[in-house]
């Protein structure tokens, strides 16, 4: 999308269906967003020059989603002044349960907001950027007053 202020980044090809929620979510407020594969392991140096160049690009919000050892939302955090939402996806043997424990146990200085597990961790994750974003734009906020009412 053109002029995306989320970015949502995933550490592998093999993670990208977990984000259809989100994709969702941001075509239902009408934010734009981008959808990025990068890795804290296998493409460091992307990842990193990705997080320090994202808000000179309009970013205002980074969503980061990852299995196992997890450590793209703390690598992209410790990069950027961006709030950056960590989504731990169930991708190993123990069900995403080490990677929930990567990104909540982020050390003081380097913030990470972390979601649930996998597709509803996604998706609130979406949410939670557009409340974000909400806060300096009203038409935004009413849609998602008008979301939280349809939820009733």
């Amino acid at each position: 999308m053109e002029n995306p202020k989320v970015a949502v980044i995933v550490g592998s090809q093999n993670d990208l269906p977990f984000l259809e929620g989100a994709k969702e979510i941001f075509e239902k407020f009408a934010v734009p967003y981008s959808v990025q594969v990068m890795s804290a392991h296998r493409s460091l140096d992307k990842t990193i020059t990705f997080a320090e160049s994202a808000r000179s690009k309009g970013i205002k919000v980074i969503i980061a989603c990852a299995g196992m050892a997890a450590h793209l939302p703390g690598v992209i955090a410790a990069k950027t002044t961006l709030p950056v939402i960590g989504v731990p996806l169930p991708t190993s043997e123990i069900k995403g349960v080490d990677s929930l424990y990567s990104m909540v146990q982020m050390p003081s200085g380097v913030p990470v907001g972390t979601m649930a597990i996998g597709k509803s961790g996604v998706k609130n994750a979406a949410i939670y950027a557009i409340e974000i974003l909400a806060l300096e734009d009203e038409t935004l906020h009413n849609k998602l007053v008008e979301f939280k009412n349809s939820l009733r």
